[in-house]
């Protein structure tokens, strides 16, 4: 199995580029949903705060890597060639999806920080932080758990500062690129 990662910072695009896998056929695990899940299981409501303290004490608890080890599941019940990991938040979950999956590629994302604010106040989601100081903060803790040492582990970076549009032809390209290549 051909195991594709993404890394980047709130808003850089990661759930855009997995819409874009996934309509292509690409079947996609979200890392978050681990979160998600463990936050709804101890009765909290979905909010940024509540997500950033229990993904932080998951980490606590069983390792920088834990929420890529509970993803784990959710990759091997896909019955595919090729399956998009969304979501990955550090260089020790990057480390931790290479042992095991020695196809692994890793795509990075980066967008400027006024792109990604806009972003955030546009699309609307729970957990969404609204202003510049909560979006600092956040990747603040993001950077924390080994995001920028992930992002420079990146076999692909792509830039998504322009439209939606040419963020997909870039995406599509990568994707197109990456399917062909041949499996060791």
């Amino acid at each position: 199995m051909k195991v594709i990662g993404i890394v980047g910072l709130p808003a850089s695009g990661k759930g855009e580029f997995s819409r874009i896998a996934a309509g292509i056929g690409i079947p996609v695990v979200v890392m978050g949903d681990v979160i998600r899940d463990a936050v709804r299981a101890a009765g909290l409501p979905v909010t940024d705060q509540n997500l950033g303290n229990v993904a932080n004490a998951l980490r606590k608890e069983g390792g920088m890597a834990a929420i890529a080890e509970r993803s784990l599941t959710a990759i091997a019940k896909q019955k595919a060639e090729v399956v998009l990991v969304d979501g990955i938040r550090g260089d020790a979950e990057v480390d931790f999806f290479r042992d095991r999956f020695p196809e692994f590629i890793l795509i990075g994302l980066d967008a400027p920080f006024a792109t990604r604010l806009s972003r955030l106040n546009a699309r609307g989601r729970a957990d969404d932080v609204h202003d510049e100081a909560d979006l600092t903060a956040r990747d603040s803790r993001e950077i924390s758990w080994g995001l920028g040492r992930a992002l420079t582990l990146a076999d692909y970076l792509i830039m998504n500062d322009g439209s939606r549009q040419e963020f997909e032809e870039k995406a599509r390209h990568l994707l197109a690129e990456i399917m062909e290549e041949p499996c060791p």
